[in-house]
């Protein structure tokens, strides 16, 4: 039995968060930034490290609102640990730019 696009789209577990911390990753091969994103209080804190550092810089993520997949299992990236897979596009010179929603929107709101 094969699943339907549709059922694969609800199997992801897509959520804004709101970005309370960001620090250098000092450790990581490619630069990247390791964020504390808050989910609201069902979900808490979430961990994520992310190559940002082209377009992004500390003080400009903080307070930012972005879409994270939260299903996908941590992976230890250069001594952190990241939790969840902050979503971007690349823009035309392969720099990552974020998803993020348009208004303002409940913390940890799920995207359907």
């Amino acid at each position: 039995m094969s699943t339907s696009p549709l059922e694969a789209f609800g199997l992801l577990d897509l959520r804004v968060g709101r970005v309370d911390r960001c620090e250098p990753n000092a450790a990581a091969r490619k630069p990247s930034y390791c964020l504390w994103i808050d989910f609201g209080p069902e979900i808490g804190v979430r961990t994520s490290s992310a190559q940002l550092t082209d377009l992004y810089e500390p003080r400009d993520l903080l307070g930012r609102e972005v879409i994270a997949a939260m299903n996908l299992g941590s992976r230890r990236i250069a001594g952190f640990e990241s939790q969840v897979l902050v979503l971007g596009l690349p823009d035309a010179q392969g720099r990552v730019v974020l998803l993020a929603p348009e208004r303002d929107v409940p913390l940890g709101g799920r995207v359907y």
